[in-house]
C-alpha cells in the first residue's frame, strides 16, 4: 500500500517516468524527481508549466491553488501568467461553496496578474471535501531560465521566510477551537495569517535577478523533503545546520502540541535557493531589501550519500519524510 502524500521517488521511476508518451525535442525540462514544472522551448522565450492539486485544506482552497502553482512556475524564473483549474466538489456541496472557491481563485489570480483561461467544474461522487487541481503557465526569456536540478557542489542553500508556513496556517484554521483553548485566540489568528506569506513569486524573481543556480518550492514533506528533492535532482548531497533554519514560534508551538516535525511540514511560502557561494549574501541582501526574510542554512556537497543535518554540534542523517506531517492532524 502506498503512503499518503507524494509517491516515493523509486515508485515514480518504476511506474510513472517510463510511461510518458512520445518524446518532444522542444521539451527543455520534463518530468523527473524533484522537478516541479516543465520548460518548453518557444524560441526566444520558454513556456513554464506546472500542475498541483490542493487536497489537505478546505478553507482557502482557491487561494492555495493559485499560489502553490504560481510558486512552482516562479522557481524556474518565470512570471506566472495563465491558469487553468479543475474544481471537484462533494455531493454535499452547494452553490455558496462554488462561489467562495471562485472568489478566492479570482482574487488570488488578479493579485498576481494572472488570467484564468479555462478548466473544469463538477460534483464528484465519493468525495468528502472539495479538491482543486490547478495548472499554471508562465513565461521567461531563455537566458533567464533557472532549473530546479541546477544546484552545484559548494552552492549555498538559502531559504526565504520560515519553515512550515502553509502547514501552520492549515492546522490553525482546521483545528482552531482546540488550539485556542491551548494558546489563545490571538495566537491562533497569527498562525492563520501565515497564509498571507504563501507566495514566493517575488522571492524567486528577486533571487533570479542576482543570479542563482536552482530554486525549489518545498511543499509536501517541507524543508526536509525539499532538500532531498533538490539534491536528488542535481545528483548531490547536502549539509545543513538546524539552528540556521528559521521557524516561527507559532509553528514550533503547534508542532509541539501535535508532536509534529516542523522540518517535514508542508512549507509553501518558503523558497529554497542554490546560489554560488560568492553570491549568497548578495541574494540574501536583495531579498531583505524587499522585506523578505532569508537565511543561509548550509551547502550542497559533491557526495550524493551525504544528506545530513548538524544539531547541537552533532551530525546525523536527515531522513526523507515518508509523508507530510500535516496528515497526522488533518
Amino acid at each position: 500500500m502506498l503512503p499518503p502524500g507524494k509517491i516515493p521517488p523509486e515508485k515514480l521511476r518504476d511506474i510513472v517516468f517510463n510511461r510518458l508518451g512520445v518524446k518532444s525535442e522542444r521539451v527543455i525540462i520534463g518530468a523527473d524527481v524533484g522537478i516541479d514544472a516543465a520548460a518548453i522551448d518557444f524560441g526566444s522565450s520558454v513556456l513554464v508549466a506546472s500542475t498541483d492539486p490542493i487536497t489537505g485544506a478546505e478553507k482557502g482552497i482557491g487561494f492555495y491553488a493559485v499560489h502553490v502553482n504560481a510558486n512552482d512556475v516562479a522557481t524556474f524564473g518565470a512570471k506566472p501568467k495563465w491558469f487553468l483549474v479543475s474544481i471537484l466538489l462533494p455531493e454535499s456541496a452547494n452553490e455558496r461553496l462554488l462561489a467562495e472557491i471562485m472568489r478566492e481563485l479570482h482574487e488570488s489570480a488578479s493579485k498576481l496578474g494572472v488570467a484564468i483561461v479555462g478548466g473544469h467544474t463538477e460534483v464528484t461522487p465519493g468525495l468528502e471535501k472539495p479538491i482543486v487541481v490547478g495548472t499554471m503557465l508562465g513565461e521567461v526569456p531563455k537566458e533567464k531560465l533557472v532549473t530546479s536540478n541546477g544546484a552545484m557542489p559548494g552552492d549555498a542553500v538559502i531559504v526565504t521566510k520560515w519553515a512550515g508556513l502553509e502547514g501552520t496556517s492549515i492546522i490553525a484554521s482546521e483545528r482552531s477551537e482546540e488550539l485556542e483553548k491551548a494558546f489563545g485566540r490571538d495566537f491562533v489568528e497569527r498562525a492563520k495569517s501565515f497564509i498571507e506569506m504563501i507566495s514566493v513569486v517575488e522571492d524567486a524573481l528577486t533571487a533570479n535577478e542576482v543570479g542563482v543556480h536552482a530554486m525549489h518550492d518545498p511543499t509536501e514533506g517541507g524543508i526536509a523533503n525539499g532538500l532531498h528533492e533538490m539534491a536528488d535532482a542535481a545528483g548531490l548531497g547536502f549539509r545543513v545546520y538546524r539552528e540556521r533554519i528559521p521557524i516561527r514560534e507559532e509553528t514550533l508551538k503547534i508542532c509541539g502540541f501535535y508532536n509534529l516535525n516542523p522540518l517535514a511540514l508542508i512549507s509553501s511560502g518558503t523558497l529554497m535557493i542554490a546560489a554560488p557561494k560568492e553570491k549568497a549574501w548578495n541574494v540574501v541582501n536583495s531579498l531583505n531589501a524587499k522585506g523578505i526574510n532569508a537565511s543561509v542554512i548550509g551547502e550542497f556537497v559533491d557526495e550524493p550519500s551525504v544528506k545530513v543535518i548538524v544539531e547541537d554540534g552533532k551530525e546525523r542523517i536527515l531522513e526523507r519524510p515518508e509523508s507530510d506531517e500535516l496528515w497526522k492532524v488533518i
